[in-house]
């Protein structure tokens, strides 16, 4: 239709930081990039702040519960997957309670600690660029346009 106006994806990314250490998750399942880690992420629901879209997807796929004032945003990233363009919201955390474990099975069949300056080879390839330079002080990038 020509009326229709574009829509933008938007999904949230949580990485937690534990001595010197961050968070993956494995994609299990999901029919895209299964196999692969990246973050506890999820996309906004509609209706929600940002930052409770985080704190929500901590808690679903985790089992972590994150304060929002321990939340602290380091980049946003707008990326052209194939057919589709995503804003992506990536915080780090370096508080939080609970142990985290995967609470979606049917999502995720692997979730471990990994140094952050040696990630796994099949780590989402967008996902290792920003963890390895969430410090950068760089807090808005764009991907996958080439």
């Amino acid at each position: 239709m020509a009326n229709e106006r574009f829509a933008l994806r938007a999904a949230v990314y949580l990485i937690l930081i534990k001595e010197g250490k961050t968070l993956l998750s494995r994609r299990y399942n999901t029919g895209w990039m299964d196999g692969k880690y990246s973050l506890i992420a999820g996309h906004l629901d509609g209706r929600e702040k940002v930052s409770d879209s985080m704190i929500r997807e901590a808690f679903e796929e985790a089992g972590v519960r994150v304060a929002k004032e321990d939340l602290k945003p380091v980049k946003v990233l707008h990326r052209n997957s194939g057919n589709q363009e995503y804003m992506d919201f990536f915080f780090i955390a370096e508080k939080w309670e609970g142990e985290p474990m995967v609470k979606e099975p049917n999502k995720c069949d692997d979730m471990n600690w990994f140094p952050i300056d040696n990630l796994p080879a099949n780590t989402l390839t967008y996902i290792k660029n920003v963890i390895e330079n969430y410090k950068d002080g760089i807090p808005f990038i764009e991907s996958g346009w080439d």
